[in-house]
């Protein structure tokens, strides 16, 4: 198991609970009808985005996909506002403008979800390249997932950080599923790192339901592009707990397999074996913290359904213009 203090120990869990609560509440709150828009939930991927996520302070950056919310908590953005987002609501973290697949916090390094399969790429290389230019050892992480590994964007964008030396490390998290078609008939290669020999970088194969074995391999490839090594391609073998978007009848999978993966593989129920059974934490330590996150989460959807909307007359063309001295 990997070294880290109790204090980093109960981060890493609450930024996984805090995913998990914010996800399956979400999950309920979309039937009723009150979320415009789409929603794609992360649950079951949480320690593929904390164990990147730990390595990565403010002034690092990442950007993300229409799956955002789990990279978005991992990296330290306001649930609560996040959640107002989602409603649609004028506080927001983009005044409800944007909704669940354009939620950003650049105060944070947060690029942004994005819509577009594969658009992550691009943005992370231009997020690499000023940190290059500026030599202040930010870096940035590309998460993806099996179905943009095979977006022109992403090839493009790891051959330019390759010969430029970015540092970015791009995430592939495979889920298993590119919306409804399995990666086994989509992808050409059962492992998508193995691409990275195509674009002279580390390609690295990790467990992504073990917070431990993400957070050390994300720990070697951030800090070898910290120090000028260039990008590195890491794979996290992952599965989603929900349908590709909610309301999906999941019919492409396997009956009893979700319920399979909640059983055996629950990222959240195997850091807590291994930190109780090496003495590092407690049961009613990460109890305690369940109950912390629950009433997080609770609070944060009572206030989105209780805040305004966007006025019109007024907000609808605000934050569209920069206006250049």
């Amino acid at each position: 198991m990997t070294t880290l203090p109790k204090s980093a120990l109960l981060d890493a869990y609450r930024r996984m609970r805090t995913i998990r609560e914010f996800e399956e509440r979400l999950h309920r709150e979309f039937a009723t009808g009150d979320i415009p828009g789409f929603v794609h939930l992360y649950a079951g991927q949480e320690a593929s985005a904390t164990g990147v996520c730990m390595n990565l302070g403010d002034a690092d950056f990442i950007s993300s996909t229409h799956r955002g919310h789990g990279h978005c908590i991992a990296k330290g953005v306001d649930p609560v506002g996040m959640m107002a987002e989602i409603f649609g609501k004028s506080t927001g973290l983009c005044r409800g403008k944007g909704g669940s697949m354009h939620i950003a916090d650049i105060s944070k390094g947060m690029l942004g979800a994005n819509g577009i399969v594969g658009a992550g790429g691009p943005l992370s290389c231009g997020a690499a390249l000023a940190s290059k230019i500026r030599g202040n050892r930010s870096v940035t992480a590309c998460f993806f997932g099996d179905g943009a590994s095979n977006q022109g964007t992403i090839l493009e964008s790891m051959n330019l950080a390759s010969v430029l030396k970015l540092p970015v490390i791009f995430v592939a998290e495979n889920n298993g599923y590119g919306e409804a078609c399995a990666a086994s008939f989509a992808v050409a290669t059962e492992d998508v790192a193995d691409r990275a020999a195509g674009f002279n970088m580390p390609g690295v194969i990790v467990d992504g339901f073990d917070f431990f074995a993400v957070h050390e391999a994300a720990a070697h490839a951030i800090e070898r592009a910290r120090n000028g090594e260039g990008p590195t391609l890491l794979e996290t073998k992952t599965g989603r707990f929900m349908g590709h978007y909610e309301g999906d009848q999941q019919t492409y999978r396997e009956e009893g397999e979700v319920e399979r993966l909640r059983s055996e593989s629950d990222c959240l129920n195997i850091f807590r074996a291994k930190a109780t059974s090496s003495g590092a934490l407690s049961d009613a330590e990460l109890d305690d913290v369940d109950a912390a996150v629950v009433a997080l989460i609770d609070s944060a959807v009572k206030q989105a359904r209780l805040d305004p909307t966007p006025d019109p007359a007024k907000d609808l063309l605000a934050d569209v213009y920069v206006s250049y001295p």
